[in-house]
């Protein structure tokens, strides 16, 4: 079976900011790109077979490029297998629950990968910056997220956590790009506003929570986003260098004549009510 060693990028040299000196080329990238995805598929079925269990989890700073960086992960695979989580605000139920336990129902069973967009790390960042829980609710979580961790990865899963990195003056280039591309608007909310005035304060958010968190047994991996094509290619080849996956692909099935349709008529097309036609001269 062929291993995942070969689909691997060799490292390249690193400037100050951590990104290799020129962008990469749309057509290189895109090559790359299809190339890493084919890999996930064969990481994917090989997860699917040995019943393992991954749970990855995307953390940082507003539109530091988590979500583009997830959606080219999972757009090859099977949405049954890799799942994303993004959980809403909490009802006033959930408020009174252990912190982990909603989070704890969305954890994989064998077979499946789970990616949560933002997880239960909200606490450590903006619920601690933006005052929506207490200070001894937030040292309760310092205290126990390392315990909590530790118990998911002696139970068999393998968790995964990346922060993404970017810039003072790119997260504002984003931002102010948002404001002009009516596709992208909806992103910037009230609370993404006031992130980028609290700028030093979720800073020193993220330092406490990695000199809390950042254990060996699921340690932090930081991806330098200032460069979104950049990340997304060096998280996936990351990710895909941290699971000892084999290619279980299927063999290609070959398909018979197809049997005739005896004694099928079909109802009259006047009778369906069809979707007008409106770019077919395009």
């Amino acid at each position: 079976m062929e291993k995942n060693s070969k689909a691997r990028l060799q490292p390249k040299s690193r400037s100050r900011s951590g990104n290799s000196g020129e962008k990469i080329a749309s057509e290189k990238y895109e090559r790359e790109l299809a190339r890493m995805q084919i890999e996930l598929v064969k990481l994917q079925e090989w997860i699917k077979h040995s019943g393992h269990r991954v749970a990855i989890l995307f953390e940082g700073r507003d539109a530091a490029g988590k979500g583009g960086t997830i959606k080219r992960i999972t757009e090859a695979l099977n949405p049954r297998i890799c799942q994303v989580v993004a959980l809403p605000t909490p009802t006033e139920r959930e408020r009174t629950q252990w912190y982990f336990q909603r989070y704890i129902q969305h954890l994989p069973a064998a077979g499946e990968i789970i990616i949560f967009d933002r997880s239960w790390y909200n606490r450590a960042g903006v619920e601690r910056v933006m005052g929506f829980c207490s200070e001894e609710e937030y040292r309760e979580f310092m205290r126990s997220c390392p315990e909590f961790e530790r118990m998911l990865v002696r139970s068999g899963l393998q968790l995964i956590k990346y922060w993404f990195s970017v810039s003072d003056e790119e997260q504002e280039r984003r931002f102010q790009k948002r404001l002009t591309d009516p596709t992208k608007r909806w992103k910037l909310s009230p609370m993404d506003v006031e992130s980028r005035n609290r700028w030093v304060d979720y800073s020193k958010a993220k330092d406490d929570m990695f000199a809390h968190t950042d254990i060996k047994q699921a340690p932090w991996y930081v991806v330098d986003s200032d460069i979104k094509k950049h990340s997304r290619l060096n998280c996936i080849n990351h990710l895909l260098s941290l699971i000892p996956y084999e290619d279980h692909t299927p063999e290609p099935i070959e398909l018979q004549e197809r049997p005739t349709q005896r004694g099928y008529v079909r109802p009259p097309m006047d009778d369906q009510t069809f979707v007008p036609e409106i770019h077919h001269d395009l």
